[in-house]
C-alpha cells in the first residue's frame, strides 16, 4: 500500500527517540527516588511550574525581553558583519590593512568582553545588546568574506567577456555565488546571538529575561524553575533553527540551487 504525501514518514520521528527516552528515564529515576528529589524534580512538577508561568504571563514577559534583545543584537551584528565582510572580500587593500587586526579580534573569547562591556555600558539592556552584536558579528564577517573570495574564476572571466562593469559583476556574479556562504554566516549569527543572550542575562543580571528565570530558580533552589527554563531555551532555539533552515531552502530554490 503506497503512502500519501500527508502520511508521516518514520524517518521524521527518529529525532524524537532520544528526547522521549530521556524523559522516560527522567520520570523513572524521579519516581523511584534514585536521586535526591530536591536536585532532580519530576517531569510532572516541571510541567506544573511551566503551566503556572504560562498562565500568569511571566514566561511570555521574560521570553519577549530575551527575544527583543536577541533580535536587536542580531540585526546590528549581522548588518555590520555584512558590510565589513563585504569590504574584506571585495577590497584587497582593505583586507591587507584591516584583515590582520580582525583575525586577532576574532580569537578573543566572547565572554572575555563582558568585564569591559559592563564597565563601559553598565549591566542593562545596552550592554547586553552590545554583547549580542559581537556574538553575531564574527561569523557573518568570516563567511561573507570567504564566500566572496571563493567566487569561481571562470564566472569572473565570463563576466569580463560580456563586458560587465564592476558593479554588475558584484551584483550578478559575486553575490549569487557567495549567497550560500553568506547565509551560513547569518544562520550562525542567529544561533550564537541566542546562546549569547542567555549568557548575557546570566552574567549581566539586570532586567527581565529567560536567563533571569534560571538565576531565580538557582538562588531559591527551585530545580523545577531551572529545568523549565532550560527546556524553554532549547525549544526557542530549535524553532529558530527550523525557521532558518526553512528560509534557507526557500532561498536555495529561488536561486535555482
Amino acid at each position: 500500500m503506497s503512502t500519501t504525501p500527508l502520511s508521516p514518514s518514520p524517518a521524521r520521528w527518529r529525532g524524537l527517540v532520544v528526547p522521549f527516552a530521556a524523559v522516560v528515564l527522567w520520570a523513572l529515576v524521579s519516581r523511584l527516588d534514585l536521586v535526591n528529589s530536591a536536585l532532580l524534580v519530576s517531569p510532572a512538577k516541571v510541567l506544573e511550574t511551566g503551566w503556572e508561568l504560562i498562565r500568569s504571563g511571566l514566561l511570555w514577559l521574560n521570553l519577549r525581553a530575551s527575544l527583543a534583545r536577541e533580535l536587536t543584537g542580531f540585526v546590528i551584528g549581522t548588518s555590520s558583519g555584512l558590510v565589513l565582510g563585504g569590504l574584506l572580500g571585495l577590497w584587497p587593500r582593505f583586507n591587507r590593512i584591516v584583515g590582520p587586526s580582525f583575525n586577532t579580534f576574532k580569537q578573543i573569547s566572547l565572554f572575555a568582553w563582558i568585564p569591559l562591556i559592563s564597565v563601559w555600558f553598565g549591566l542593562g539592556d545596552v550592554a547586553k545588546v552590545v554583547f549580542l552584536s559581537l556574538a553575531a558579528l564574527v561569523p557573518v564577517v568570516v563567511n561573507t568574506a570567504d564566500g566572496i573570495r571563493s567566487t569561481p574564476a571562470t564566472l569572473l572571466e565570463v563576466a569580463r567577456v560580456y563586458g560587465y562593469t564592476r558593479a554588475q559583476t558584484i551584483w550578478h556574479v559575486v553575490l549569487p555565488s557567495a549567497a550560500p556562504a553568506i547565509f551560513t554566516g547569518v544562520y550562525l549569527a542567529l544561533v550564537y546571538s541566542w546562546l549569547a543572550t542567555i549568557g548575557a542575562e546570566y552574567l549581566l543580571v539586570s532586567g527581565r529575561g529567560v536567563g533571569n528565570l534560571l538565576i531565580e530558580g538557582s538562588e531559591h533552589f527551585r530545580m523545577d524553575l531551572v529545568l523549565f527554563g532550560m527546556v524553554s531555551i532549547g525549544l526557542v532555539g530549535w524553532l529558530m533553527n527550523a525557521g532558518a533552515r526553512t528560509l534557507e531552502r526557500a532561498l536555495a530554490r529561488r536561486l535555482g540551487r
